[in-house]
């Protein structure tokens, strides 16, 4: 199909080394046989033909349309490549990747430069390719990723274990059990099917055999080394995301080779994503990859190391669909210097520095395990309940310092820090810390958060339990933020020692005695910046039309059994059931979810997720059902999983993965 100067190539097959075939979708400049062309690649197990085909079909027309190829290629065992996906971010896979990127530069109608690019995984794997650094790769655009993937990534979080890495083991088994589209791969897809059902992994099962920072973890983490990356990284994040820290951490370890742009954004593209405004990603992109694969001289190379969107008393609704705020440049990223921040006697926040050796003032903290839900989740994909909502519930079970009323606005850009001291009577604690916008009416807006696993208090590689009822001080470092307290608003600092269900409470629950005359709260002005206009994206409604045949569906609740002393978190997301209008695939995923707890028993937590996935056309219809379970003893956390077929209305396949107990590290 031509249009606009390009074409689209629905399927290619690139043979590996190994003689493995993985799926490209490609869209082609008519003339770039004539006049060879740069190319940007992307590497995803979400599926091609039908996953993320709304997003690629929004943006890869425009790249081609400017003379730039796009190459969307399915990693193995996903879509309709052969073979069955190993795990997140592998050897494998990057050194797929580093194939691929040679293979594409290597073509007639390549100008031997190649760009990578991604959001989330794609993200990831940008970044860790280019560390590895093969030859034709050029430049990156990363989006909504991390460069720590033990501290900042969707499995654990300073040491606590996030609720977010079942629902993640839960996705990946619902993902990876589609069959590949027969209307490409034609009559082999069952068996292509069959051998993805047999041997997909579960992969709950490796990463919870990993509890602290070890190779597996540094493997694939940048920061470990961010001299390896030598190539220009355009790095974009969202304040909505649960991956808002990448960017400045890129730009503090990259130096001049990384540019930060932050927007007010949930986990997609800034073309249309929420809460708007919405920056103009094809422009920023296509400057960027000309400037870098072409050598234009287009000024993409001298852009401010950050740009941000400083958020604006924001407040916590049902749905965000635009937030208040400005947009700030730096020229130059440096460390912010520090507004700092002590409790006084009566527990006010008051500027200014600790008092030194000042008396023991000690409070107890034990909130209620079910303390956190109005958290929101990990990474969000919709401006609504997904994100953080009002915390004055959150507060209630938490330890509170706030502010007077501020004469002035307080404009911060960047992480919070807090150190304080505390006793504990047990070997394992969770602490969250929590920094609150208090409107004047009340509202509170929950502006940046850390948690920390204390046992992780002197580090993730080697953490240490606590020494019970010893005085240890601690040193928590919040998420970015770019934030605007106005004037007659409060700040207010929450202390908990639950932030359920976000993070897993540990197995015990003795809460700790928190010195207050020893808190400090550090947070980063914002400096001098420039004011500038970020350009909206030309189309306001970038994405493609599918035909509808079942409506989306979104339902969030927590229930309180109050006779039974249980919270239930319950989630139900429904994608509706659509169409593609030109392959006549229909294709629907369902996420049930339910999370449990005594708000006075840690031990009583458990999870279950569950995915649904359909898939059809006239005469053909598949389902795939997953589930995975958490729960947990003193010693273990005890995970399962169930993956069920059908292909029509008959069962196919199941499997079965059995109740395993995986030893507690300290978490």
């Amino acid at each position: 199909m031509t249009e606009r100067g390009f074409t689209t190539i629905e399927n290619h097959w690139i043979a590996l080394k190994d003689g493995t075939q993985l799926a490209a979708r490609i869209w082609m400049p008519d003339d770039a046989v004539a006049d060879p062309v740069p190319a940007v690649f992307e590497f995803l197990p979400y599926r091609k033909r039908d996953g993320t085909s709304l997003r690629d079909e929004s943006t890869y027309p425009v790249f081609a349309a400017a003379g730039i190829a796009g190459v969307r290629v399915d990693i193995r065992g996903s879509g309709e490549s052969d073979d069955v996906i190993d795990g997140e971010y592998t050897e494998l896979e990057l050194a797929n990747a580093c194939e691929l990127i040679a293979w594409i530069a290597a073509q007639p109608w390549s100008n031997g430069s190649v760009g990578m690019m991604g959001i989330s995984w794609g993200g990831f794997n940008s970044l860790q390719v280019a560390a590895l650094r093969p030859p034709a790769l050029k430049a990156i655009i990363s989006i909504a990723s991390t460069v720590d993937r033990f501290n900042d990534d969707i499995h654990y979080k300073n040491g606590c274990h996030l609720s977010a890495q079942l629902s993640w083991a839960a996705t990946m088994l619902g993902y990876q059990s589609r069959p590949p589209d027969p209307a490409i791969v034609g009559d082999r897809w069952k068996e292509m099917w069959l051998q993805r059902l047999k041997r997909e992994p579960f992969f709950m099962d490796e990463w919870l055999k990993h509890q602290r920072k070890d190779d597996f973890w540094r493997h694939g983490s940048i920061s470990e080394d961010f001299s390896r990356v030598d190539i220009p990284a355009l790095v974009i994040a969202g304040w909505a995301d649960g991956y808002r820290n990448t960017p400045l951490m890129a730009v503090e370890g990259l130096g001049g080779k990384a540019k930060a742009l932050i927007g007010p954004w949930v986990h997609k593209y800034p073309h249309f994503a929420w809460p708007k405004p919405r920056a103009d990603f094809h422009g920023e992109a296509i400057a960027w990859w000309n400037r870098w694969l072409r050598g234009d001289k287009n000024g993409a190379d001298a852009l401010p190391q950050v740009r941000a969107y400083i958020l604006d008393a924001i407040r916590p609704a049902p749905r965000r669909d635009f937030d208040p705020g400005f947009w700030i440049a730096k020229d130059v990223w440096e460390p912010p210097k520090m507004q700092c921040f002590y409790v006084e006697q009566f527990g006010r926040l008051t500027e200014g520095m600790p008092i030194p050796q000042a008396p023991e003032h000690r409070l107890h903290l034990r909130s209620p395990l079910d303390t956190g839900t109005a958290s929101g989740e990990y990474f969000t994909l919709k401006p609504d309940a997904e994100m953080a909502l009002d915390q004055r519930g959150d507060d209630a079970g938490s330890l509170v310092f706030e502010t007077v009323p501020i004469a002035e606005d307080h404009d911060y850009l960047g992480r919070p820090e807090v150190t304080l001291s505390l006793r504990s009577e047990a070997a394992t604690a969770n602490l969250c810390v929590r920094l609150v916008d208090v409107h004047p009416d009340g509202t509170a807006t929950r502006i940046s958060f850390g948690v920390l696993n204390l046992a992780h208090r002197d580090g993730n590689a080697e953490p240490e339990p606590l020494k019970t009822g010893e005085p240890t001080t601690v040193r928590v470092v919040l998420d970015a933020l770019g934030y605007r307290v106005g004037r007659g608003h409060r700040i207010r600092l929450s202390l908990s020692t639950a932030y359920w269900p976000l993070i897993l409470p540990p197995p015990e629950d003795a809460g700790v005695s928190i010195d207050t005359a020893s808190i400090g709260l550090a947070l980063p002005k914002l400096g001098d910046h420039q004011q500038i206009e970020m350009k909206a994206p030309e189309d306001p409604d970038p994405l493609p039309k599918y035909i509808e045949h079942a409506p989306a569906a979104t339902k969030r609740q927590v229930v309180r059994d109050l006779s039974g002393n249980f919270t239930h978190y319950q989630i139900h997301e429904d994608t509706g059931l659509f169409e593609h209008p030109e392959t006549g695939l229909s294709t629907r995923q369902l996420r049930q979810e339910v999370w449990s707890i005594a708000p006075d028993d840690p031990l009583s937590m458990t999870g279950t997720s569950t995915w649904t996935c359909d898939m059809q056309r006239p005469g053909w219809s598949i389902r795939t059902v997953s589930t995975a379970r958490i729960s947990c003893t003193k010693t273990s956390w005890m995970i399962s999983a169930v993956v069920t077929a059908y292909e029509g209305e008959a069962q196919v396949f199941e499997k079965i993965f059995a109740e395993k107990q995986i030893p507690r590290d300290l978490m």
